[in-house]
């Protein structure tokens, strides 16, 4: 249950008599309701409200049914019609039966007069109780306290301050002999149960519901529990919008954490019959010279060697050493070696124009769900009216968008195809689903957000920056045995 929710059945217990218990030495509110209309009679020949063209007149019939007279009309039964039972003491009445208008143009302001400070607060029927301030005295409404209702909005404010109208819309309320707070309490309570006419006018659906209205005394009791209850109810809601974003938010951290934990040598055990990953290096640096050789890629800029000495790391680049302990994100374990992006993964660019791919499969970043991983609904060349160069990409390449890259889009692409220019599509000699899960982790990202050139509108990531990232290689072996154990806990969770 919401924080919201829970309001609602308290209001709606209040307003059936079932919040607090009744008391038989309490006036009954038949009474209370006979001294309100006598109220209105002195008020309508005093000329301060018009009479009202069909009054409502609620009252138990000798069957103990609620009978209904409007105006001139003969009385009849309301039973069907009103929304639940009350009790004994208590009886059914109107909004316009127990109120009297207040404030008309004259009390008004227009938007573009409302003034960030003032001497007056200004009043509509938007969410904030204060929309800003007015300096004109002359119209300000001091009959106090007042029930507002949002005629478009459906808001409901209760009002003890002096204040102007800010906006049209506002039905302003001064309840007669009855306690207002109970009657704005109703209302709140009313408003979530009118149909809702969108930024249609909804008084006329509010004034045709049926205040159940105790004595007296038994509103200043509700009242007084409704205070009580609602900063514990305001309490509840607080740390209930807690508890659902963290369940919200609990898939995604812990999918998150189970990836650190998987870059990290921590998923799954490390078997010492693998092969290290440092013969898994060698045998990618000599498959890279022969193709170098065949000319089918061009030679890196630079030569890249990460390895260990006296319990620290050093790059061997371009045959010079130097330590690099501090641009190292974690430990790793001994059978595992930190590389270069460029070591392992080479950037096959390769634009084309669109118009003779047209029935090819397209990619842009959009079509790639952020941080998981995942294609989604993708069309044609054709059909996204591609007519600027892209790159081409084959199946099992990965695709990784190197536009807003903090968003992580990147994915193994399921077919062959076209992706945008703002697209890398990646070769790589060690497993691609464990690649993909690095480039998905939140180590990744840190680097791309410390490498990538400061650019605010649209941030990118050039290929020397992309380059430069450090990741962790296990064992080819161990390779496949985080991604197995990856997939097996990210389905799990994705039962949860």
């Amino acid at each position: 249950m919401t924080g919201q929710q829970l309001k609602n059945s308290i209001l709606q217990m209040a307003v059936q008599g079932k919040l607090v218990p009744q008391d038989p030495n309490d006036e009954p509110a038949s009474i209370l309701l006979a001294r309100i209309r006598k109220e209105k009679e002195e008020l309508i020949k005093a000329g301060k409200i018009k009479k009202e063209k069909n009054p409502s007149y609620i009252f138990r019939g000798a069957d103990n049914l609620p009978y209904e007279k409007v105006g001139k009309n003969e009385p009849v039964c309301i039973a069907d019609e009103v929304p639940f039972d009350i009790p004994e003491s208590w009886e059914w009445a109107k909004i316009e039966t127990i109120s009297m208008p207040i404030g008309n143009k004259n009390n008004q302001i227009q938007s573009k007069e409302v003034l960030p400070t003032g001497k007056i607060p200004v009043v509509s029927q938007g969410k904030d109780l204060i929309d800003g301030y007015c300096n004109d005295v002359s119209k300000k409404i001091d009959v106090l306290p007042l029930v507002m209702f949002g005629d478009h909005t459906r808001n409901v404010k209760y009002i003890d301050f002096e204040f102007v109208i800010g906006a049209d819309g506002t039905k302003f309320h001064k309840i007669l002999s009855c306690n207002s707070e109970y009657i704005y309490y109703w209302m709140l309570y009313a408003t979530e149960t009118l149909r809702n006419r969108g930024y249609a006018r909804h008084y006329t659906l509010l004034k045709e519901c049926f205040i159940p209205l105790p004595p007296l005394q038994e509103q200043v009791r509700i009242v007084s529990k409704i205070k009580a209850i609602l900063p514990l109810v305001e309490k509840y809601g607080c740390e209930e919008s807690k508890r659902v974003s963290l369940d919200s938010a609990f898939p995604n951290l812990l999918k998150k954490s189970i990836l650190q934990e998987a870059i990290q040598g921590k998923l799954v055990p490390q078997d010492p019959g693998d092969e290290p990953a440092s013969v898994l290096l060698e045998r990618i640096r000599a498959e890279k010279q022969e193709l170098i050789a065949e000319g089918k890629i061009k030679k890196d800029k630079h030569e890249s060697v990460i390895f260990r000495r006296d319990n620290s790391h050093y790059e061997k680049l371009d045959g010079i050493e130097h330590c690099i302990d501090g641009e190292i994100p974690f430990d790793i374990p001994e059978s595992w070696v930190w590389v270069r992006f460029f070591s392992v993964i080479d950037i096959a660019t390769n634009l084309v124009r669109p118009d003779t791919y047209a029935d090819y499969m397209h990619i842009a970043p959009d079509n790639i769900e952020k941080a998981t991983g995942v294609l989604l609904e993708c069309r044609t060349v054709q059909q996204d009216k591609v007519v600027s160069p892209n790159h081409m990409f084959y199946k099992g390449q990965i695709i990784y968008s190197k536009i807003r890259p903090l968003l992580r889009k990147a994915v193994i692409a399921p077919f062959d195809g076209l992706c945008s220019a703002d697209m890398y599509p990646l070769n790589t000699s060690v497993n691609k689903e464990y690649l993909l899960r690095y480039i998905l982790s939140d180590t990744f990202n840190l680097q791309v957000a410390t490498t990538m050139s400061s650019r605010v509108k649209m941030p990118k990531i050039n290929q020397d920056e992309l380059s430069n990232i450090l990741i962790p290689i296990p064992p080819i072996q161990e390779q496949e045995r985080i991604i197995s154990r990856v997939k097996e806990l990210f389905d799990k969770i994705t039962l949860i």
